[in-house]
């Protein structure tokens, strides 16, 4: 079956079997492997990406249900030179991760946050993140992340609006950023799933 979408500003026409999951067209099709699968069952939310500007598990969608949709994964958040959206700068510098493989849904998830409320206080960013399980930070990190993103979005006044052209894929944004922090964020631990 043939579906057409737009992902991450570019049109993208693929022929799919109707049982493919979101998920493996994006990685298998597309080759946007920024999307990880973890626990597909939709409980991780390592899978993570907006379509029609909301989060959805695309482990849980199937590819046809999105035939018409405008999707976002991470690899759609820098900007066209590469430069680093600020929820992606802030996530290195506030370590808001370790192995990195939670990162992209967490980077949607706090998108889709930043995108509905200007200045998030830090039990919403919580409250807001909690379906993202991460083993690895404690993710006091991740909620300083978020913070300072949107301190950074509101200081230059606006996000940043770009897209990320399809031959750009190859090197997704948590590709580039995995692996840089050295250490767990001190702290205690949020009350929310670890």
């Amino acid at each position: 079956m043939r579906i057409e979408l737009t992902v991450n500003g570019e049109r993208a026409s693929i022929d799919i079997e109707p049982r493919k999951t979101l998920a493996d067209a994006l990685r298998e099709d597309l080759g946007l492997t920024g999307t990880h699968l973890g626990c597909e069952h939709g409980v991780c939310g390592a899978c993570t990406i907006l379509v029609d500007g909301g989060p959805v598990r695309a482990c849980l969608m199937f590819a046809v249900q999105a035939d018409g949709s405008s999707v976002t994964t991470v690899e759609g958040m820098p900007a066209d030179d590469g430069t680093l959206h600020p929820l992606q700068r802030a996530f290195c510098d506030r370590h808001g991760l370790q192995c990195g493989f939670c990162t992209p849904g967490m980077l949607m998830s706090a998108l889709d946050l930043l995108h509905r409320e200007v200045e998030p206080s830090r039990e919403r960013i919580r409250e807001e993140m909690s379906g993202n399980i991460c083993r690895c930070t404690g993710y006091v990190g991740i909620v300083d992340a978020v913070e300072e993103a949107a301190a950074e979005i509101n200081r230059i006044g606006t996000e940043p609006v770009h897209e990320c052209p399809a031959h750009e894929h190859e090197n997704s944004s948590t590709e580039r950023t995995s692996g840089t922090q050295a250490e767990v964020a001190s702290g205690p631990e949020p009350s929310f799933p670890g």
